[in-house]
């Protein structure tokens, strides 16, 4: 296993560390700007050493799409936390396209969330309806769409700002329905996974609850992340997900 990452944020350094601990530093880092100490920086999946078998991405939406093709084709597996991402139709028909081009596969991390296995394994039998609740404290909700339907600073109670399917909040909120995605993906799909956003000023943290209900029964999930040290964005179980996810790829044995 060869590995390179695309970003130098939080997560993209927090995962090159944890990787450095395991033995398996990566050999470059797509970006833009400045990367970390001791590893070389490229632009382009074309200026990537050669044998890198997989590419981490780190880099959100954009990074994504302006990389994952080229890997994929070029016969780079490609693991990411930008399960969003694909909910624009055309996006993931290109990665999908680019994957049997190169013989590739495309790994989706679970990111932020988890029971996600539970999910894939009652879908297999038939799920009637996922439901995901994402809470976050006011302040989680600045710089998105968020603040053109309340005023975030004046709340003194909880307010629902977003109602509909994980494809309508994945594409409205690109930088927070990852989740939504993730549960989208393991479950019903994008179109009939049912997604609520609220604004809480009660909340202490990031929550997210998945509710199903189907041939095996039902289940009710929640869980409430911690972000990452000094990043107070980034979610500290999206980054352990993607080196929870590079064990498991490299791992003889897997669950």
């Amino acid at each position: 296993m060869k590995l390179a990452v695309i970003g130098a944020g939080s997560i993209a350094r927090w995962v090159i560390d944890a990787l450095g601990r395991d033995g398996l530093e990566p050999a470059a880092v797509i970006v833009r700007g400045s990367t970390p100490e001791g590893i070389d920086s490229v632009r382009s999946v074309a200026a990537l050493p050669p044998g890198v078998t997989h590419l981490l991405d780190c880099a959100g939406h954009s990074g994504l799409a302006a990389h994952g093709p080229a890997a994929l084709a070029a016969g780079i597996d490609v693991v990411t936390l930008s399960l969003g991402a694909l909910a624009d139709e055309a996006l993931a028909a290109d990665l999908t396209a680019a994957a049997e081009a190169g013989g590739a596969r495309l790994h989706l991390a679970s990111g932020a969330i988890g029971a996600l296995d539970a999910l894939r394994a009652g879908a297999a039998g038939g799920l009637a309806a996922v439901r995901y609740t994402g809470r976050k404290p006011p302040t989680g909700w600045s710089g998105s769409p968020a603040e053109a339907v309340l005023d975030l600073a004046a709340l003194t109670e909880a307010a629902v700002h977003f109602e509909g399917s994980a494809r309508q909040a994945a594409l409205r909120y690109p930088k927070n329905a990852n989740v939504a995605a993730a549960v989208a993906l393991a479950g019903l799909g994008f179109d009939a996974t049912q997604v609520r956003l609220i604004a809480d000023p009660g909340a202490t943290g990031n929550i997210h609850e998945v509710e199903t209900e189907g041939a095996f029964g039902r289940f009710r999930f929640e869980i409430t992340g911690e972000p990452l040290p000094g990043a107070p964005a980034s979610s500290a179980l999206a980054a352990m997900s993607l080196l929870a996810e590079v064990r498991r790829l490299r791992a003889r044995v897997t669950t």
